[in-house]
């Protein structure tokens, strides 16, 4: 006995396969690629010809003489994009209160004598934990760090920083933010 809806609902299922499972990610694909090879391609960064990073995820920069970026929720790798998702910790939530805390004692530890008060983004992890931003105010905390570790003069730092803020879109879309892996290659350069 034949089933009389066999027949249609393959044909119906192998061409909504090609379609949206073939055509419509080439076309998209294509487009992206046209129009904007560089977003399309991860906003890579390069450096001597080799990829060092994406302007869009965030890297763990530890080292005293680099500005650092938000801490990221993607443990135990951080900046892990394939685990990118928040800690989902409320703010009455013990364990959050105690990251905080954690990262405030390290950044008091890593530069003593700065006793401004710690930016939030140097501290909270963004939704994605993948933020390769943090605000003027956080790059700034850092320029005396910074400064010290490499042996440069703090208001050269300081110009540097400047330079980098990103204002946001159309002006009033965002806020103003500093692209840690930017600023920190643009940092390499200084003497």
């Amino acid at each position: 006995m034949k089933n009389p809806i066999l027949r249609p609902t393959l044909v119906l299922f192998a061409a909504l396969t090609l379609v949206t499972g073939v055509a419509y990610p080439l076309l998209t694909t294509g487009i992206a690629q046209a129009a904007f090879p560089r977003e399309a391609n991860g906003s890579l960064v390069m450096k001597d010809g080799k990829a060092i990073g994406s302007e869009l995820i965030g890297q763990n920069f530890t080292a005293p003489g680099h500005f650092w970026g938000r801490p990221s929720a993607t443990g135990p790798m951080p900046y892990n994009a394939s685990a990118s998702g928040g800690s989902n910790q409320g703010p009455l939530n013990p364990a959050l209160k105690d990251a905080v805390m954690a990262r405030v004692a390290a950044l008091r530890e890593a530069d003593p004598g700065n006793t401004v008060p710690v930016p939030v983004d140097l501290v909270t992890a963004s939704a994605s934990g993948l933020d390769p931003h943090i605000s003027p105010a956080a790059a700034r905390y850092q320029v005396a760090r910074v400064a010290k570790a490499r042996n440069l003069p703090a208001d050269k730092v300081a110009a540097l920083v400047e330079a980098q803020v990103e204002l946001p879109w159309l002006v009033f879309v965002g806020e103003p933010r500093v692209n840690v892996l930017q600023l920190n290659l643009a940092l390499d350069t200084l003497r």
